[in-house]
C-alpha cells in the first residue's frame, strides 16, 4: 500500500506539527509518565509517543528502544498516522508492508505492534502513542481502548503545553505595553515654546508622534472651545 500523502495534505499537517514546537524538545516527566503506564498495561517492553517529521520519526518519549529518532523509511507509524483508530501489526514477518523493514530482520527485531493515534485539535495525524513487542501477540480489548485513552492524553497534556506558551507570549506582550506606560509616566522634557517632547534619542518630535511610538493611540486634530474662541476673534478682526 501506498503510504505517501497528499502534498497538500503532508503540507499541512506539518505546519500543524511544528505549530506545537515540541520536535527535539528535552525529556519530560509528564510524557515519559505515559510511556510508562502504557507499557505496564499492555504488558509490552517497548512504549512510544512517536511523531512523525518529514524525513524522520521523532520519539517525545520512549521506554525500551533506546533512539529518539530512527529514519522515516523504517517507520512503522508513519502507516498507522493514514487511518482512525488503532493500527494493530500481530506478526510484523507476516505483513507484506513490514517483513523486510531492517528493524524486523535485524535488531531490535521487532514482532509486534498497535498504535493509538494522536491527533491535532484541526484534525491532523501527528504521530502515535505505540506499544512494540519482540514476539508476535495481540492486544485484548481493554489494552486497546486503555491505549486509545492515553493517546488521547497526550494530545491533551501537548494542547495544554501549546496553550501554556501562547499565554507566555501574551504575558511577554503585556509586560511590554506596561514598560511603555511606564516610560510615559517617568518625567519628559518638553519644549516651552513648541511643544515638541525629546525622545530616548535625543530627538524633538511632535506629542502625538512620542505617543504614537509607545501605545496604540491615534490622534485626530481640532479645536478646544477657547482656542476656536480666539480663532474666530483672529478673524473678526481680520474682517
Amino acid at each position: 500500500m501506498d503510504c505517501t500523502p497528499n502534498r497538500s495534505d503532508e503540507s499541512n499537517r506539518l505546519n500543524a506539527l511544528r505549530r506545537y514546537q515540541i520536535l527535539d524538545t528535552p525529556v519530560e516527566q509528564d510524557f515519559d509518565d505515559f510511556t510508562a503506564l502504557v507499557a505496564q498495561i499492555c504488558k509490552a517492553p517497548i512504549a512510544v509517543i512517536n511523531l512523525i517529521d518529514e524525513d524522520r520519526q521523532w520519539f517525545k518519549s520512549e521506554r525500551g528502544l533506546g533512539v529518539r529518532e530512527t529514519p522515516l523509511d523504517v517507520s512503522i507509524c508513519r502507516h498507522a498516522i493514514l487511518q482512525k483508530g488503532l493500527f494493530v501489526v500481530p506478526d510484523t514477518r507476516e505483513d507484506d508492508r513490514f517483513k523486510n523493514n531492517p528493524l524486523v530482520t535485524g535488531e531490535p527485531h521487532l514482532r509486534f505492534y498497535a498504535g493509538a493515534l494522536l491527533e491535532s485539535s484541526d484534525g491532523y495525524p501527528l504521530g502515535t502513542l505505540c506499544v512494540l513487542d519482540y514476539k508476535p501477540r495481540n492486544l485484548t480489548e481493554s489494552e486497546g481502548q486503555a491505549l486509545e485513552v492515553l493517546a488521547r492524553q497526550v494530545m491533551t497534556a501537548m494542547e495544554l503545553r501549546l496553550k501554556m506558551r501562547e499565554l507566555e507570549a501574551r504575558n511577554e506582550e503585556l509586560e511590554s505595553a506596561l514598560q511603555q506606560i511606564n516610560t510615559l509616566e517617568g518625567l519628559l522634557s518638553i519644549c516651552a515654546e513648541c511643544k515638541k517632547i525629546r525622545n530616548d534619542k535625543d530627538e524633538w518630535i511632535p506629542v502625538e508622534s512620542f505617543m504614537e511610538e509607545r501605545t496604540e493611540a491615534r490622534f485626530s486634530h481640532g479645536l478646544c472651545p477657547v482656542c476656536s474662541q480666539e480663532f474666530l476673534d483672529q478673524l473678526e478682526k481680520m474682517k
